[in-house]
């Protein structure tokens, strides 16, 4: 076989067919590149001798952006090496996302990060640039190690698995020794729906200083949420300190009224969420209520 004209030929018609099949040509370029990343490791000898080949992928470049097009150079041919390679790893190469957004999956070695952001790419609906967003701040190295095992051997998951770990508050001209409660809301607010992110998928914002009364004493709720996913309301209390023991008593008063008062006999029961601070460190301290959650959050 002339794997050079093979793989000429794929491009070209790839080319072609962007032009005239608009409605389908990305699951065409996906296989366009899956086929020609198949050819060059067949070209170099099989997988194993691949590594050795960065000679051919040179001179296959110098052709292909002469007689094809500029965007064939060396980088492009070795991403599409590295594409197939991946997928020999991964069951199927879903079509719902772009030759893009693969690109800024090839950069890791770890099968299971890899599957974790295609899937919430396809999820959430993830456009290229809010794919690049969650692997900067380094979502899945954020998970608990608890939830990547459950991702793993696809274990049924809750509400608390994809929570983070320090969650990331985006400001970078905050004073982050002198951050207030009321400061620390403030952020959250200011960019709620990177926020709602960092908790985890389904979340939706419903009121903050959500007012409830006790007895005969007012009390507010920092942030109240609800989510979709797993159909509970989600109390949040903001703390600028260490955990206390009080927080929980705090939190847990707040959830039980949330459930007495607020949530409907086929919803889930209320969870709450304690994010707090112990001096400059970040780390998880010990809830007693299986249903709350502590997390720490960093200002980025």
């Amino acid at each position: 076989m002339n794997y050079y004209n093979e793989i000429k030929e794929q491009l070209i018609n790839n080319e072609v067919y962007k032009k005239v099949k608009d409605y389908s040509k990305n699951k065409n370029e996906l296989e366009t590149y899956y086929n020609v990343g198949k050819l060059i490791i067949e070209a170099q000898g099989g997988e194993k001798r691949a590594k050795y080949g960065d000679n051919l992928i040179k001179e296959y470049s110098k052709k292909l952006t002469v007689e094809v097009g500029k965007k064939y150079d060396y980088k492009t041919l070795f991403k599409i090496r590295k594409f197939y390679l991946m997928f020999q790893k991964v069951a199927t190469v879903s079509r719902q996302l772009t030759w893009s957004h693969y690109v800024e999956l090839l950069k890791f070695d770890d099968i299971n990060e890899i599957n974790y952001y295609i899937d919430i790419s396809i999820k959430q609906r993830l456009g290229v640039r809010e794919l690049r967003y969650k692997i900067k701040n380094k979502e899945y190295e954020r998970l608990p190690i608890e939830t990547k095992n459950k991702l793993v051997v696809k274990e049924e998951t809750k509400v608390s698995d994809f929570i983070k770990n320090p969650i990331i508050i985006i400001k970078n001209s905050y004073d982050y020794e002198k951050i207030t409660e009321k400061g620390l809301k403030r952020l959250i607010l200011e960019d709620l729906p990177n926020f709602l992110s960092e908790l985890g998928n389904g979340f939706c914002f419903i009121k903050d200083e959500y007012k409830i009364k006790i007895v005969d004493r007012n009390n507010y709720i920092d942030l109240l949420l609800y989510n979709i996913k797993y159909n509970c309301y989600v109390v949040v209390e903001l703390k600028v300190t260490e955990l206390k023991k009080e927080y929980i008593g705090q939190i847990s008063t707040y959830m039980n009224y949330i459930d007495k008062n607020i949530k409907g006999i086929n919803q889930d029961k209320t969870i709450g969420i304690i994010i707090c601070k112990k001096g400059n460190e970040f780390v998880m301290e010990y809830c007693s209520d299986d249903r709350i959650f502590e997390t720490n959050f960093i200002l980025n």
